[in-house]
């Protein structure tokens, strides 16, 4: 796996793991969320100074942030869609 792969592969699973949402991440580390999409796709090649800010706002080391799958590991999971969890319907009486 190449290292733009595992780095999009680790930030997605640390980032699902601990249930935040990409926008949140984004907003916290300060970049914009359309390029945190793109680095967790493939398609941005992060410099090492928002490798750095991206561990520290998911509170690990850089290093975390290359650590390879095991063999036959799944793709990171998603967070359900949307950006609000919708409210409880409330019954009329």
């Amino acid at each position: 796996m190449r290292a733009r792969a595992l780095v999009a592969y680790n930030v997605r699973r640390i980032r699902v793991e601990r249930g935040i949402p990409q926008e949140q991440l984004a907003y916290d580390a300060g970049v914009d969320r359309s390029y945190m999409s793109g680095l967790e796709r493939q398609q941005a090649n992060p410099t090492i100074d928002l490798l750095d800010r991206l561990a520290e706002t998911l509170g690990v080391t850089i290093s975390e942030l290359f650590v390879r799958p095991s063999k036959g590991a799944p793709p990171p999971a998603t967070l359900p869609k949307g950006r609000k969890p919708k409210p409880a319907r409330r019954k009329r009486t």
